[in-house]
């Protein structure tokens, strides 16, 4: 089975961090025009997922998601979580930290395409 979503030894990091802090986490990737590649990562059970989000798998513990017309564009693509130094706006709890979490993209293999598993509904979490 491939996964869709994976994650840097950073970004793991980081992730296991703000659990110990803030408790059960998840990520979530809207795809808007100034945060497309900015996944929020909020408290899990305080942000309301919509009936079109779909979550591609875990990071860890942390559930991956994304609405479903932003994986209209990376339905083809392993999401890589990263992180980099920067300041960003919002409400996403690494914030403080002056880092971000930052989502790449790598084309997944015509081999690879097959094993995929189907997202499922996010609000099934």
């Amino acid at each position: 089975m491939t996964e869709r979503v994976t994650a840097t030894p950073n970004a793991l990091d980081l992730l296991s961090r703000l659990a110990a802090k803030h408790g059960p986490l998840v990520l979530h990737l809207s795809g808007g025009c100034c945060d497309g590649t900015a996944p929020l990562c909020l408290p899990r059970g305080e942000f309301r997922m919509g009936g079109g989000d779909l979550c591609l798998g875990m990071v860890g513990d942390t559930p991956f998601c994304m609405g479903g017309s932003a994986f209209a564009y990376w339905e083809h693509s392993q999401v890589i979580l990263d992180v980099i130094l920067a300041r960003g706006g919002g409400f996403s709890l690494e914030a403080p930290d002056g880092v971000r979490f930052t989502a790449k993209a790598r084309l997944f293999t015509d081999d690879e395409l097959p094993r995929l598993a189907a997202p499922v509904p996010a609000a099934t979490l």
